[in-house]
């Protein structure tokens, strides 16, 4: 498991919560696989309430499972809730990317060109962890520039649904367009060209039913 430091002000459940979810995302905790309160405990420098307060966080995103007398388990990925996150995630910034053609600043621009710059050299040394990071990052910049980051915070748990499938693809796709379409995307912003950008977000975010039978094909045991 990847372990960071704990940040400044950041509670124990607010640590163990931050921890095991970017694993999950990331499938160092694989779908189906039982965790321990007490390893994880040991691991995180943590008592074990503040581990299954956060178990219990969790298990309200449907991402981990809690049975009495046998354990926690990390959830099998589930087709269908994957496809209701992608449906959020598309509704939301299909409105975020036509409201930033209208509003984004230069220094709007730059900050995604940046992004941009992180993403390929990271893609380009094959570091997926954080390509995936960089990855959220850049939709995150997308409501930032239309003065949006709490709504994005509303939403980003039932993410992960559709975060661990992305970070499969990063291993199963040879061929990830991830990179290109954020490049058209913030291309699109920079002419100020709403139908272009809302074509190339649709597109984007509608990849996963592409993917989903070489993902499922490849890792048969990580699926409901």
């Amino acid at each position: 498991m990847y372990i960071t430091e704990r940040l400044a002000k950041e509670s124990a459940r607010e640590y163990a919560y931050r921890i095991l979810k970017d694993n999950i995302v990331s499938l160092e905790l694989k779908p189906g696989s039982l965790v321990s309160e007490n390893e994880l405990a040991l691991n995180l420098g943590l008592s074990r309430t503040p581990v299954r307060e956060a178990l219990i966080e969790l298990s309200k995103l449907r991402i981990v499972e809690i049975y009495p007398q046998r354990g926690s388990f990390i959830s099998l990925i589930d087709s269908d809730l994957v496809e209701e996150a992608r449906f959020l995630r598309l509704t939301f910034e299909s409105a975020m990317i036509e409201m930033a053609c209208d509003v984004a600043k230069e220094t709007d621009i730059i900050e995604l060109e940046e992004n941009l710059k992180l993403q390929e050299f990271y893609k380009d040394n094959n570091m997926k962890e954080k390509q995936l990071q960089l990855d959220n990052e850049f939709h995150k910049l997308l409501f930032k520039i239309n003065n949006k980051e709490f709504t994005y915070e509303l939403f980003e748990g039932l993410m992960t649904h559709f975060d661990r499938v992305r970070s499969l693809s990063l291993n199963v796709i040879k061929d990830s367009k991830v990179y290109s379409d954020h490049r058209a995307i913030a291309e699109a912003i920079k002419k100020r060209d709403k139908v272009l950008a809302k074509e190339i977000i649709i597109k984007h975010l509608s990849r996963y039913k592409v993917d989903e039978k070489e993902l499922r094909k490849e890792y048969p045991e990580y699926f409901k």
